[in-house]
């Protein structure tokens, strides 16, 4: 098992990360999804036509590179290496209070109990803030006796189910009601905070580490999520090694991480499967009626449009979209066509997806670079099994005295 990454660590696994991305950005950019043809497939014809005439199901064996052409077993093998991360240190933590996960689904309560038993800091803790708590379920795990709790909330709602929960448990905690990305939310930040944030989206996260170093708040624990949730068009690096770097991400690239399905369950991947196919279909469609070769982006649509037949989905989709269809196709092979081009999709996109992590490494390791910068000691690794969350990667920090 590898190690957890701290100190000199984080900045050569950055820069050899940083490297493998920006020298293989042509194999990892490009969508199958959008393009009928993808440059690297001149550069690797064997890789390609191998890849396209793979059944859906081969998909599905994503990283298992046996049996594929050059250069995918050496790209898997790379990727893998540069993305190991070990699991941050279980300290360990009291069991929880009598009936404290009432309500909480259980996936969500794994994820809260996994990340919590990783907090291991060499000061401690006296006041605890979870930031866009929900309902403080992880704020109130974390609590112990001679310890405090603020829950900061956008949701009215959330803020007020949290407080009475924390009342009825006879706990000191404040629930408030807050937009963390309004300036005013530095005035719950300080120097005697300790800040968790377990699956922050985007620039919810982003701005927390900005203010909350600004603030000299003593200890955070963010596990990021949803990189590409950001109000500008392209991601905004943190640390000055990723300000240097030549790797310039779009909120299309930044979506990489996010496109496992590992929690989902089967009846979610058949939806997925029916949707992506027909969007696939009407695309071959749209590609002919309008004398263009290129991708039309289609809005998400509600799943009960799955149920309409082929040919109506096609027409509605047309008229959505403010075009008239000039003939009438052998609807029967389109739809045909749509599942192939999925299979063809999904076993391409088994490159791309070697680059998931390694992404996201990268972007989590600009973050820990950032704190550094700022000040603080820091340490990242997982909290939990992949299959629990994807997003198991965890950031802690501490205020360097």
């Amino acid at each position: 098992m590898p190690p957890f990454l701290h100190s000199h660590h984080l900045s050569d696994r950055f820069q050899a990360l940083d490297q493998f991305l920006t020298e293989h950005q042509h194999l990892w950019k490009p969508r199958p999804f959008t393009a009928l043809r993808l440059d690297w497939e001149a550069q690797y014809p064997e890789l390609a036509a191998h890849l396209r005439q793979c059944p859906l199901a081969d998909a599905e064996a994503a990283l298992n590179p046996q049996g594929l052409p050059a250069p995918f077993p050496q790209l898997a093998q790379q990727a893998q290496q540069l993305s190991a991360v070990g699991d941050l240190p279980d300290i360990g933590l009291p069991p929880a209070g009598h009936r404290l996960d009432v309500n909480v689904p259980g996936r969500k309560w794994q994820q809260i109990e996994a990340f919590s038993r990783r907090l291991s800091f060499g000061q401690q803790t006296h006041h605890w803030l979870d930031w866009c708590s929900g309902k403080g379920h992880l704020g109130r795990r974390l609590l112990q006796p001679g310890q405090q709790l603020t829950c900061l909330e956008y949701d009215a709602e959330l803020v007020s189910a949290g407080q009475a929960l924390s009342d009825h448990h006879h706990l000191p905690a404040t629930h408030v009601h807050q937009d963390v990305m309004a300036a005013d939310s530095a005035r719950h930040l300080g120097s005697d905070k300790s800040v968790v944030a377990l699956h922050a989206c985007g620039d919810l996260h982003v701005h927390l580490l900005r203010t909350a170093s600004q603030q000299g708040c003593r200890h955070l624990a963010v596990a990021p999520c949803c990189y590409n949730r950001i109000q500008s068009e392209h991601h905004q690096p943190l640390s000055t090694a990723a300000q240097r770097s030549p790797l310039q991400l779009s909120l299309l690239d930044l979506g990489l991480p996010l496109s496992e399905t590992v929690t989902a369950g089967g009846r979610v991947r058949h939806q997925r499967d029916c949707s992506m196919a027909r969007r696939l279909g009407f695309d071959l469609l749209q590609r002919q009626q309008r004398q263009c070769d290129e991708y039309l982006p289609t809005p998400s649509l509600p799943t009960a449009w799955l149920h309409k037949p082929f040919e109506q989905y096609c027409r509605d989709l047309a008229e959505l979209r403010g075009f008239e269809l000039t003939s009438s196709p052998d609807w029967a092979a389109l739809e045909a066509a749509g599942w192939q081009r999925l299979a063809e999709v999904r076993n391409l996109e088994r490159l791309r997806n070697l680059f998931r992590r390694p992404l996201e490494l990268w972007l989590v390791l600009d973050r820990a670079l950032f704190l550094e910068e700022q000040g603080y000691s820091v340490r990242v690794g997982t909290f939990c099994d992949y299959p629990l969350t994807p997003r198991n990667l965890l950031l802690l920090a501490e205020r360097d005295r």
